[in-house]
């Protein structure tokens, strides 16, 4: 087996071998060897197995084996060459060539590693900002929807028709096709009118009703309903209303203070004005470090720092790129792309420098994260999941569920990583 072992750059690593047939018929005879004391074959004894029976038994799969043992040979032999650690290869070699020839097998494979990268002077790439304020009018406002958001519902004093935002208590039973089903019936269930829990339509059609009125309400289920034999059928409930509360006065007093900041001893209104102060300067922080000082550091590191991308990487973002393309095309479009690699090869290129761009800022990020010595633990990556989840609504383990089986954790843990990282330059962590 002959092997050349040559670094492309940096970060990219070509091994050209040939191997000879001689080399995979060695690698054929050790792999029969070691079958041979541990088959069990009709008529041999244990360990007694011929070589050749093996060979016979096995035929093409033993030839790939050795095969792909001898290109793992080459592999490591071009590794040892160069002196390359194992820890700073990046993703599975590729095969540039892979060529069976009468006498052998030519292959190059590419190995990629983790860039080089010495970055120096990022912390003057942070772009400056005004500190956001936050006027009276705002925090007044903030306060008047929280104490409204808050205030317990009482019973109407005069009686009245249902209307949006009362909670209203009712009974009612459901039914497809005429037939109840598992799940259509409750008697004195609480709801606010317009929070959006029930089924689409079915809230709506509640406003105007009187206590002790029955009314029939028809909804259709979503078409993406999690209970499959409901999804985008019709249903028809038959509701019956009991009573009607609306929100009773909102004030700031002391027990709407002892609700708001519950176990905070010694908190006074002017507690609740403060904290929602600095809700809002948080929210204004958060929004411009999103839409403007974010962008705004990563294109100023990414034009700045030069280094070698290892060519895996950049192209499986080319890949996810050109898919996402792809993802937004209609059936005509894609057409156009079937048996034509001229057009692939365009698309290709069009995604190339956003690709490269986006992999050049993950490894800059990660790089500069170490030396800031910035991480995130799987714990607080399901603290920023479960509050998101209650935020949004959604079950919060659930959330965690699906990110776990989706493998988005890591891509979640990177984001995270980042943020830290760049309210660290931009100086927000203070």
């Amino acid at each position: 087996m002959s092997i050349t072992a040559t670094r492309i750059d940096t970060a990219n690593v070509s091994i050209v071998a040939k191997i000879e047939n001689s080399d995979i018929e060695k690698n054929l005879n050790k792999i029969a060897k070691q079958l041979a004391k541990t088959t069990n074959v009709d008529g041999f004894r244990k360990g007694k197995v011929p070589i050749a029976t093996i060979k016979q038994m096995y035929g093409d799969k033993l030839i790939q084996d050795a095969e792909s043992e001898a290109v793992q040979n080459a592999l490591a032999e071009g590794k040892k060459e160069l002196e390359i650690n194992e820890t700073d290869i990046i993703g599975d070699p590729t095969f540039k060539k892979y060529e069976k020839l009468d006498n052998g097998i030519e292959i190059e494979l590419i190995i990629s590693l983790r860039p080089t990268i010495d970055a120096e002077g990022y912390d003057k790439l942070a772009p400056s900002y005004d500190e956001p304020t936050v006027d009276a009018d705002e925090i007044e406002e903030k306060l008047t929807k929280l104490l409204e958001n808050n205030s317990p519902y009482k019973k109407l004093k005069e009686a009245r028709a249902l209307e949006n935002n009362d909670q209203a208590k009712f009974d009612f039973v459901g039914k497809v096709d005429g037939e109840e089903f598992e799940g259509g019936k409750a008697e004195g269930f609480e709801l606010v009118i317009g929070s959006g829990q029930f089924i689409p339509g079915f809230e709506e059609q509640m406003v105007g009703m009187n206590v002790d009125e029955t009314k029939d309400v028809t909804v259709t289920f979503p078409e993406e309903y999690q209970a499959k034999d409901l999804a985008g059928k019709e249903a028809v409930f038959t509701v019956t209303l009991h009573e009607i509360k609306a929100r009773a006065e909102a004030t700031l007093d002391e027990e709407m203070i002892k609700r708001l900041l519950p176990g905070e001893e010694g908190a006074t209104a002017q507690t609740i004005k403060d904290k929602i102060e600095e809700q809002i300067k948080a929210e204004k922080t958060s929004k411009l470090y999103n839409e403007e000082l974010k962008p705004k550091l990563m294109d100023a590191l990414v034009a700045e720092y030069t280094f070698d991308l290892p060519q895996n990487i950049v192209d499986q973002e080319i890949d996810a790129q050109v898919n996402k393309k792809a993802s937004e095309m209609s059936e005509e479009e894609l057409e156009t792309f079937k048996g034509n690699d001229e057009k692939i090869d365009e698309l290709r290129d069009s995604v190339r420098k956003v690709a490269t761009d986006s992999v050049k800022a993950t490894f800059l990020v990660d790089a500069l994260a170490r030396k800031e010595g910035i991480e995130v633990n799987d714990q607080e990556v399901s603290q920023t999941l479960y509050y998101e989840a209650m935020m949004s609504g959604q079950d919060p383990q659930q959330m965690v569920e699906y990110y776990q089986k989706n493998n988005l954790l890591p891509a979640v843990k990177m984001g995270m990583i980042e943020d830290k990282l760049f309210a660290k330059i931009i100086g927000l962590d203070k």
